[in-house]
């Protein structure tokens, strides 16, 4: 699939598909839980396609599961049956230890299973562009030293987290690779952590590698998009611009017409339904009403593709998640 051909249909569309970071919601509709999904390529696979089968989206986005990169690495990861796995302290905490870390091989732990799934489903999702997903190489970076200290050490210890760094975006090229011969159209790179960094830290440390990813992965027929969900995105926005991503997805801690205005108009920009409050504890009624409100708040901008501000957690009411696509549908015709 053309993928710059697909973004420019995106934006030259007079009515626009959503395309929602949505994929764990998918659990409802097999009748699995949280955990089996993120067990199983076969569920991943079933569960992305019986959204696409549902909901008329833009791309068919897979699971935003940020532990995964993170347990290769041999970090602790903590599983609950109907939660989103978290990462547990870090493994990281010397630069001694940052020289000795070893980039683990491409198919280890659970990045084998996401890259089988994705290649499932690929054979599954015939009718639009199926991205997957991984961390970004600061959060990543941040899982493997402990979220507060990896921010600590970017003063402290500079050269420490750009060892880790390296190492990180190593293994992130190589996953992303991994994806592109499963059969993935693109792939959305999920950097949270650099949203609350300054300006100047998050080019040093994040957008910098970012760019070394983008480079080495997105082509015509293989797409790029970089999220971040963080407050501080709209001072970073020269940085982030600089990466040369595909396409540009913003989480609700921003207003997007404040961010729309500062992004090239030949780019799609994504955004930004608050996923907790709204997606998962708003009402049918709400949350209609703050997707129209913001796509009339974004009309004037041809690049603006509504989304959700981040993944769309797992519990989340369907009739929560139909509401939004028959608002975005209203609102276009």
């Amino acid at each position: 699939m053309d993928m710059k051909q697909w973004a420019d249909g995106l934006i030259a569309a007079p009515a626009k598909k959503a395309m929602p970071v949505l994929s764990f919601p998918s659990s409802e509709l097999l009748g699995v839980s949280v955990l089996e999904l993120i067990s199983s390529a076969t569920k991943q696979s079933e569960g992305m396609a019986a959204i696409a089968g549902r909901c008329d989206t833009a791309a068919a986005v897979s699971f935003m599961d940020l532990s995964v990169e993170a347990e290769c690495f041999g970090s602790t990861v903590r599983f609950a049956d109907n939660e989103v796995p978290t990462v547990v302290g870090g493994i990281v905490t010397t630069p001694d230890e940052a020289d000795a870390l070893e980039v683990p091989a491409v198919g280890s732990k659970r990045s084998g299973v996401c890259v089988e799934a994705i290649r499932r489903a690929t054979g599954l999702i015939t009718d639009r562009p199926v991205l997957a997903g991984v961390i970004g190489p600061f959060s990543l970076a941040g899982r493997l030293m402990d979220v507060t200290q990896a921010m600590l050490m970017c003063y402290d210890e500079p050269e420490m987290v750009h060892t880790v760094l390296g190492k990180v975006t190593r293994f992130l090229t190589a996953y992303i690779a991994a994806y592109k011969d499963a059969g993935a159209n693109g792939v959305v790179i999920a950097e949270p952590l650099a949203g609350v960094m300054s300006p100047d830290l998050a080019r040093e440390f994040s957008a910098d590698y970012v760019t070394r990813i983008v480079a080495a992965s997105k082509t015509d027929d293989f797409a790029v998009i970089y999220h971040n969900c963080g407050g501080a995105t709209i001072q970073q926005v020269d940085s982030i611009l600089a990466t040369g991503a595909s396409g540009f997805h913003f989480g609700n801690a921003i207003r997007m017409a404040d961010m729309l205005p500062l992004m090239p108009p030949d780019v799609p920009v994504f955004g930004n339904i608050d996923p907790a409050g709204q997606f998962r504890n708003g009402t049918p009624q709400s949350i209609r009403e703050t997707t129209l409100a913001l796509l009339e708040e974004c009309s004037e901008h041809r690049n603006f593709v509504i989304s959700s501000g981040c993944d769309v957690p797992p519990g989340t009411p369907w009739e929560n998640i139909d509401a939004y696509f028959s608002a975005v549908n209203d609102h276009y015709r």
